[in-house]
């Protein structure tokens, strides 16, 4: 399977009894924009609460550390979420910020059948496909059956020995002028990991918003890790 899908696939998908759709926009307002206009059927979940447990101290794990695997099985069984079934996620950045970070965390529990939606919620909102406002009434489930994070995680120690080694490559993906320290509208200090190189995730995706060709998309990273 695909880890992206066109909206317009979606539309033959979506009506589908293991299909779930998931709204992962983030932001201070995002439950509320949600709740204004979703993709119709979407569930929403919020990426400062349900996809990371924070501290009183950002030093510790930073803005949005991992949840536990309990507690994100938790989350999943509220969702409606069962391995049998097929997800797709968007976000209000065409799919390549929160919506990325649900499907990375899927993925991480060995969760199989899992999509983002290309060029995400703008794009299916283009494509023709339904929207609908309010909540949504579903069933929930049992936890998910997780057993720990199968896909490779570091502590940030790690992170900032990985960025001082020429075997290693640190990627900031934020946008170049935080990168750069010209403009921080969240972080108390402004720049970057020393050593670490800058591709702003905007950069993945074409003018419309879609994701670029993935032949494309290879050849830009091996332009830029050397």
């Amino acid at each position: 399977m695909s880890e992206i899908i066109n909206p317009s696939d979606l539309v033959a998908l979506y009506k589908e009894k293991e299909c779930v759709i998931i709204d992962a926009r983030a932001g201070a307002d995002a439950r509320r924009r949600h709740e204004d206009l979703h993709l119709t059927s979407a569930r929403f979940v919020d990426v400062e609460t349900e996809l990371a447990q924070k501290t009183d101290n950002a030093a510790q794990g930073g803005r949005h550390p991992l949840p536990s695997v309990v507690y994100f099985a938790r989350i999943l069984g509220s969702l409606g979420i069962k391995p049998e079934s097929h997800v797709v996620v968007y976000d209000d950045k065409n799919a390549s910020n929160a919506a990325a970070r649900f499907w990375w965390m899927l993925k991480a529990v060995g969760h199989k059948n899992v999509q983002v939606i290309n060029g995400g919620f703008q794009g299916a909102i283009a494509a023709g496909f339904p929207t609908q406002s309010g909540l949504v009434s579903f069933q929930i489930s049992d936890g998910y059956p997780a057993q720990g994070w199968l896909l490779p995680t570091a502590e940030i120690e790690a992170v900032a020995q990985a960025a001082l080694d020429s075997d290693h490559v640190v990627i900031d993906v934020r946008d170049s002028e935080r990168y750069k320290g010209i403009f921080e509208p969240i972080d108390l200090i402004a720049g970057h990991i020393a050593g670490a190189i800058n591709i702003p995730f905007t950069e993945n995706l074409d003018f419309d918003g879609f994701f670029l060709p993935s032949e494309q998309l290879k050849e830009k990273y091996e332009l830029a890790v050397g």
